[in-house]
């Protein structure tokens, strides 16, 4: 019996000194004002803290930010309702939809959100909210692939490309939302044969991040390879690592199947959690997020595209030229990011 009481005793007090441990590490010692907005975020410091310290200049309301490269999910998971997190920022559709289905995100409305966020970037029950965009785009070298010679994504997966394209893993986040976009558009079958073929066109197993498919292409182990848009800036702009600048400079984007659907877009997005302590506050920092100004620093400071009309884009992401967006709703795109996930299976993609 004693030992039993010693036992208890003991866990009670690691489980005790666990959360004080976990709440030190991610707010501090001090607590904070009820109106404060805790933020949990993918997105990292060097662009969040201008947003958030413009939102707190203008509200006077004070943003507490965790930066979680990742794991993100699974620490709401284990917090449950005892999260302090009043809102979640992420990028890619799929991040937000797994939070989605994990049951950690809360409806909001918001007339102003409705306004200025177009309808295909936003959850039709307000569980989450669109913020910037990015292309997933072709990288095409600019001598060995001529002008025309590759327009969609249906050309990635045609004959004449065999062993020219490099592309990242087809688990990959971004890839499995794109292939998602492609069963929107073609159906299952559709998507798993252009899938299949477009693994047959590989000139490399799948590896690497979107920068490394570029560089492949600079080198000469391929001639397209397939990433975001904002990566062409980033690397353009790349002073610790000049050579990317070279990687950037071989390379032109081609914007997929502006002739009929338009170029898949994916977001960056945020999304209030079920255990908001803060639910208004938190939808006010939504808001402002989705406010010209803020939509302005998003633009200048990452290579992306703001969600809101009419803002300035920063002049590299300008001088890649206009394109038309896919309009599918990324909502229904996120539904199938399950079958998705099976057809890269399914065709041994990654193999």
């Amino acid at each position: 019996m004693k030992n039993s009481m010693r036992k208890h005793g003991l866990t009670a007090l690691l489980t005790a000194s666990l959360a004080v441990t976990t709440t030190a590490l991610t707010w501090g010692n001090s607590a904070h004002a009820a109106e404060d907005v805790n933020l949990y975020s993918t997105r990292q410091p060097f662009l969040m803290k201008p947003l958030t310290d413009a939102f707190t200049k203008e509200t006077g309301i004070k943003v507490n930010m965790v930066y979680l490269k990742k794991g993100m999910l699974e620490r709401l998971k284990t917090e449950g309702m005892n999260s302090p997190a009043d809102l979640i920022l992420t990028t890619d559709i799929g991040n937000l939809h797994n939070h989605l289905k994990a049951g950690l995100l809360q409806s909001v409305s918001s007339d102003t959100l409705n306004k200025r966020i177009p309808v295909q970037y936003r959850h039709p029950d307000g569980l989450w909210y669109g913020l910037t965009m990015r292309a997933r785009v072709i990288y095409a070298h600019k001598d060995r692939v001529k002008p025309g010679e590759i327009t969609r994504y249906e050309d990635l997966a045609a004959p004449h490309m065999k062993g020219r394209v490099c592309i990242r893993s087809g688990k990959h986040v971004y890839n499995v939302s794109l292939l998602a976009s492609m069963v929107v558009a073609l159906g299952e079958d559709g998507a798993r044969t252009w899938a299949k073929s477009l693994r047959e066109n590989l000139a490399r197993k799948p590896q690497g991040n979107d920068r490394a498919q570029v560089k492949a292409v600079y080198e000469g182990q391929c001639d397209v390879a397939v990433g975001n848009t904002y990566y062409m800036g980033k690397m353009a702009t790349n002073e610790k690592s000049p050579e990317q600048k070279d990687w950037a400079k071989s390379v032109r984007i081609i914007f997929p199947n502006q002739a009929d659907r338009g170029t898949h877009v994916n977001i960056s997005g945020a999304a209030v959690t079920k255990s908001a302590r803060n639910k208004a506050n938190a939808l006010k920092l939504i808001e402002y997020l989705s406010s010209a100004s803020a939509q302005k620093i998003y633009a200048e400071t990452n290579f992306e595209y703001p969600v809101l009309d009419g803002v300035a884009l920063h002049p590299i992401v300008a001088s890649w030229g206009t394109f038309k967006a896919d309009k599918a709703y990324l909502a229904k795109i996120a539904e199938q990011r399950s079958l998705a996930s099976r057809l890269v299976d399914q065709v041994a993609f990654n193999k």
